[in-house]
């Protein structure tokens, strides 16, 4: 188990805004509440579908999700599109308690959104992909939240078909082309607000 005191105030200290949720519900309402008549993009996250946020947020904002899409033409054309929005949510494969956020990405849209082009960028996140240090976020990103994200999206690699591990493949499939570590908030997004969820969410 993480130190979760200890991980907030290393967020803090590199520049994040922090807040810490007991549930999903709780930190769903709060988004709700703090993001109104803007437009919204979404990089693709399984903690973000488990808390309804698509649903919720598209009754006062215009939000540009890719997972709801059909097809590869069109995802590409929504992931563009949450590339220029105001706001850009999207969790993370793992983070450390000293300070870090670590993002695989296959396609490059949640990376890319998660870097640049916003004046507000959300990570939402369960407590599941904490971990102690660098390393062992690393680790989680490549061996656990991986494969179960492959497999999830129907992805014929090693790891998926295995479940187990990261297996280093260079399949057409893979969805390790870019991991990204995020050290500090980055300086030409107004705000990086990071949301800790105490429950287990995504992969």
């Amino acid at each position: 188990m993480i130190n979760l005191d200890k991980a907030v105030k290393a967020f803090e200290s590199k520049g994040y805004t922090v807040r810490v949720f007991e549930n999903k519900d709780d930190a769903a309402e709060f988004l709700d509440m703090s993001i109104d008549g803007k437009v919204v993009g979404f990089g693709d996250s399984a903690t973000l579908l488990d808390m309804g946020l698509f649903r919720i947020l598209r009754e006062h904002n215009v939000v540009f999700d890719p997972y709801h899409t059909s097809g590869n033409k069109e995802f590409v054309e929504v992931a563009k599109k949450t590339l220029t929005t105001d706001v850009f949510l999207t969790s993370v494969n793992a983070f450390a308690e000293t300070g870090e956020l670590v993002n695989i990405d296959g396609t490059g849209n949640r990376v890319a959104g998660s870097l640049f082009g916003h004046k507000k960028v959300y990570f939402v996140m369960g407590i599941n992909k904490g971990e102690e240090t660098l390393e062992k976020a690393m680790w989680r990103a490549r061996n656990i939240a991986a494969p179960q994200n492959a497999k999830r999206l129907g992805i014929n690699t090693p790891c998926a078909v295995r479940g187990d591990k990261c297996y280093d493949c260079n399949s057409d499939d893979c969805i390790c082309n870019a991991i990204i570590v995020h050290r500090r908030k980055m300086r030409n997004t107004d705000d990086m607000e990071i949301i800790i969820i105490k429950e287990n969410l995504g992969m």
